[in-house]
């Protein structure tokens, strides 16, 4: 029976033990035994598919993996300690000295950092691209390009890049194409519907969704996990079993609370557009945001996360978050409890101010992770701190 992809991730399980359990257990345990010396070769020979070692497989890692294949629409998956891990795993196991990636300008502080300080050491150059002019991404396309890469929406600006069209642009070119789905989740947009290869998440933020344990994933083309697979199974970036059963669960109620985030987010957005206390807004979803028509071709929902500029720069920037009474200050997101973070004076801190006007981060930008508390408390704390910049 063809399941939809939310019931899959519910009822994707690990084969039942003989205690027949209805919840799926944890396979805490650093290797596996065999038979036979003659089975054991085996498996080392890849002639069976027997677990060897955690830090290639899992039995409950390979249930979160499965369960996100499912709902993404992948073929398969590698599951990793963290995003950054996934995202290092991937640019390792394809790009090598001499090669370039293109990617858009506006990305997670620690992807800029592997970028721009630790890729050029080992020979790989890249250039960024305008998330809001995507037609000018061709001509930043060199002989020696092997991949584009982007977020969407981007952290923590909020932009959004016409997937479709990069699609287009990278076949044409024959990249690879890689997305950073952190942000949408699977269940507001699936970026390999639009001619994406490959697609990663940090599984900390949302696919947790209460900041419980740190996780990432890389899920997509069964051939290019293939590689990806052998490239972290010798430089170990697994995700623990723990992890992974904690990650498991939590999919199981993904759809239930992305929904719930993204009423409180678009309610919120909705409270503040046009307060006197800020200067602009972003929500996808609002028909304020530039690139509106392509959220609403290639996204369910408006996400969870809002972003404004607070007006005075960043001491009101700093003042609005020392304000706030409930929201917390941390630099996580995706929690079943709202966040505010402050990118200018911390996770992109290290960037000029140019650089950091250029990716879209204005002194008093604000981003919220809007959690599942009821809207009007959200919404309370936000107000009464603005009064206070």
């Amino acid at each position: 029976m063809p399941y939809h992809p939310i019931t899959k991730a519910i009822r994707t399980q690990t084969p039942t033990t003989d205690e027949m359990e209805h919840s799926t257990p944890l396979f805490l345990t650093s290797s596996f035994r065999f038979d036979s010396a003659e089975d054991m070769a085996d498996a080392f020979n890849e002639v069976n598919d027997h677990n060897i070692y955690t830090r290639f497989s899992n039995p409950t890692v390979q249930e979160f993996t499965n369960k996100m294949c499912a709902l993404e629409g992948a073929e398969d998956g590698f599951s990793c300690a963290s995003g950054m891990a996934a995202i290092f795993g991937t640019f390792m196991t394809f790009l090598q000295s001499g090669d370039h990636i293109l990617s858009c300008a506006s990305i997670f502080g620690s992807t800029h950092t592997l970028l721009t300080k630790y890729m050029p050491k080992w020979g790989i150059d890249y250039s960024y691209g305008s998330v809001n002019d995507v037609d000018s991404w061709e001509s930043l396309i060199k002989p020696n390009t092997k991949m584009i890469y982007l977020e969407t929406p981007t952290n923590p600006g909020l932009d959004v890049v016409d997937m479709e069209a990069v699609g287009k642009l990278a076949k044409k070119h024959n990249l690879m194409f890689v997305v950073d789905n952190c942000f949408a989740t699977p269940i507001l947009q699936r970026p390999i519907e639009f001619g994406a290869d490959l697609v990663i998440h940090s599984a900390t933020k949302w696919l947790d969704g209460q900041g419980r344990v740190l996780g990432g994933i890389v899920v997509g083309k069964k051939e290019l996990i293939r590689e990806i697979y052998l490239f972290c199974r010798n430089t170990g970036p697994s995700m623990s079993p723990f992890n992974a059963w904690v990650l498991t669960k939590s999919l199981e109620t993904l759809d239930v609370r992305i929904q719930r985030h993204c009423d409180n987010a678009e309610a919120l957005a909705k409270k503040l557009e046009g307060h006197a206390k800020i200067n602009t807004l972003k929500y996808p979803f609002m028909p304020s945001h530039p690139a509106y028509a392509i959220a609403k071709k290639q996204m369910s929902r408006g996400g969870c996360l809002v972003n404004f500029e607070v007006k005075g720069g960043l001491d009101a920037g700093r003042k609005f978050m020392n304000a706030l009474k409930m929201i917390t200050l941390t630099s996580n997101l995706g929690d079943s409890r709202s966040i505010a973070s402050h990118p200018a004076s911390t996770t992109h801190s290290k960037l000029s101010a140019a650089d950091q006007l250029s990716v879209g981060i204005t002194p008093g930008m604000i981003r919220l992770s809007v959690g599942l508390e009821h809207v009007d408390d959200i919404a309370a704390d936000v107000l009464q701190a603005l009064e206070q910049c």
